[in-house]
């Protein structure tokens, strides 16, 4: 199962990971974010119950995803497979991470003048990314401003919890974003005891959404080598 990022949705998650899962023989799990506050929890509980159903999982996500994922496996080691984070935002507390900066700017942007306004901000960002954010925040509706809260106040697991996870984990990076610090995916891969890091570029991102799905799972394969 993979999770979307922050005021993001499945819609993307199978852009980017579909393709590259499907080489591989892998179904894709990938349901709509849970509305508003319960987004975080929402998700948890949706893995728990598909770990009750379908046994050990390979989970992993974009972004905040990625951030849930790792941490509903570092809380089920036993019934996780292997982890699959693209563009994790921090590690532990969030702190001043720019992810976070920039998703409680949102959240109250959306929550004093609405999602028209708030995505007028986004005028300097790249035409792909402005798409995917207008269509995937209209989907989120009335619940935008509080999911994008949730994300941005939510510690992700510690590096020290991340160490204690043995299995094989693809960590997916883009070197030139400066929202998803790539010195943070490598401090993911590193702390990971079968943890290998995967790279790309935010223009390669645009021109093909895959290409961050294939890094990430190219990482992934490399580290089920690993003993």
């Amino acid at each position: 199962m993979l999770l979307p990022g922050t005021g993001s949705d499945e819609v993307f998650v199978r852009a980017v990971f579909g393709g590259p899962l499907r080489a591989l023989g892998v179904p894709l799990i990938a349901p709509p974010p849970p509305p508003g506050a319960a987004l975080a929890d929402g998700y948890l509980a949706t893995l728990d119950a598909l770990a009750d159903e379908h046994g050990e999982l390979l989970v992993g996500g974009i972004s905040f995803g990625a951030h849930l994922a790792a941490e509903w496996a570092v809380a089920n080691p036993g019934r996780c497979g292997g982890l699959l984070a693209a563009l994790p935002a921090w590690n532990g507390v969030p702190g001043s991470a720019p992810a976070s900066l920039a998703a409680t700017l949102s959240a109250d942007l959306v929550a004093g003048s609405g999602v028209d306004v708030a995505l007028a901000q986004t005028a300097g960002s790249p035409d792909w990314l402005r798409a995917e954010l207008d269509r995937a925040w209209r989907r989120h509706g009335a619940g935008l401003a509080d999911g994008l809260r949730v994300a941005a106040g939510r510690p992700s697991p510690s590096l020290g919890a991340l160490a204690a996870l043995d299995v094989p984990a693809g960590i997916g990076t883009c070197t030139d974003d400066p929202i998803h610090p790539t010195k943070v995916a490598s401090e993911w891969a590193t702390a990971l005891p079968r943890g290998v890091l995967g790279e790309t570029t935010l223009t390669a991102l645009g021109a093909d959404r895959e290409s961050l799905g294939r890094a990430t799972v190219l990482a992934f394969l490399r580290a089920r080598k690993r003993p």
